[in-house]
């Protein structure tokens, strides 16, 4: 399998598919004495794997013994992968801590993409659905799925932000991943040709929503522009200062995340 796909899976937590590595403890003994990953041979799998374009960021060792963990970007997207000793197998997925209860795969996806931003000039939101007051100061960007269901229950937390602060308005694009929802597309086309906020809530409530004939190309551009910046998973939250939010959040915290943030546009 591709291994971007997988690491869009681990960001967006979709992990259905993919089984997770456990482990109860990190290498008690320095393995690097024994055991060496060096950037050419990390060239080597990336070729061997189809990605040569992926750019190679840190190669250290895992919290579980006998892997080595491979931070790499692609396209703006920073994810990780792990190889065994033998060099024989990648593994993509999560590492989680038992004892701690623990994903330290996420842990570490986070720390790689705080210091993230994205151009917010490169984004036009004339098209966007609106949640929240046009004359907001704080204007947050939000690429979602209709049938992702972290998208649903992120967009509840939306709900939930405005209601409590006039002063942040989200800007929602719609970005259907037709592999795993093959569904999304033609509902964000329902979506984007009524230009109605309520369709969208109707399907994240389950409601039936009605399937248009309507012709537009604006769901293709959300697409290419998503691909272009680098964005791989639903829901995804631009903030002010471009910094990313991959993932779902709980109200309170998002607010946090907008007030922390320093503007740099509004991203019109």
């Amino acid at each position: 399998m591709h291994i971007l796909l997988l690491l869009i899976l681990v960001l967006s937590c979709q992990l259905s598919a993919i089984s997770p590595v456990y482990a109860s403890g990190a290498c008690d003994a320095d393995c690097t004495k024994c055991h060496t990953l060096s950037t050419t041979e990390v060239q080597g799998i990336l070729v061997k794997i189809k990605n040569p374009e992926a750019k190679i960021l840190k190669i250290q060792m895992s919290p579980a013994r006998g892997l080595w963990e491979v931070a790499v970007e692609n396209k703006g997207q920073r994810g990780l992968f792990y190889v065994d000793f033998s060099k024989k197998y990648l593994i993509a997925g999560p590492i989680i801590e038992v004892n701690a209860a623990v994903d330290r795969t996420k842990e570490r996806v986070d720390e790689l993409n705080k210091g993230r931003r994205i151009d917010r000039s490169k984004i036009p939101l004339k098209n966007a659905l609106l949640l929240g007051d046009k004359n907001a100061a704080k204007k947050i960007i939000v690429f979602t799925d209709p049938d992702c269901p972290f998208c649903g229950k992120f967009h509840a937390e939306l709900k939930k932000v405005v209601e409590q602060r006039r002063d942040i308005a989200f800007y929602i694009k719609l970005l259907p991943l037709i592999k795993l929802h093959p569904d999304a597309y033609w509902k964000s086309v329902s979506v984007v040709c009524e230009k109605s906020l309520k369709l969208l809530e109707d399907n994240f409530d389950k409601k039936s929503i009605p399937k248009t004939d309507c012709k537009t190309d604006e769901i293709d551009k959300n697409i290419k522009l998503a691909e272009r910046l680098g964005i791989t998973g639903t829901p995804t939250a631009i903030m002010p200062d471009g910094s990313v939010q991959v993932g779902f959040l709980e109200a309170d915290k998002l607010i946090k995340m907008i007030d922390s943030a320093k503007k740099k546009g509004t991203g019109k």
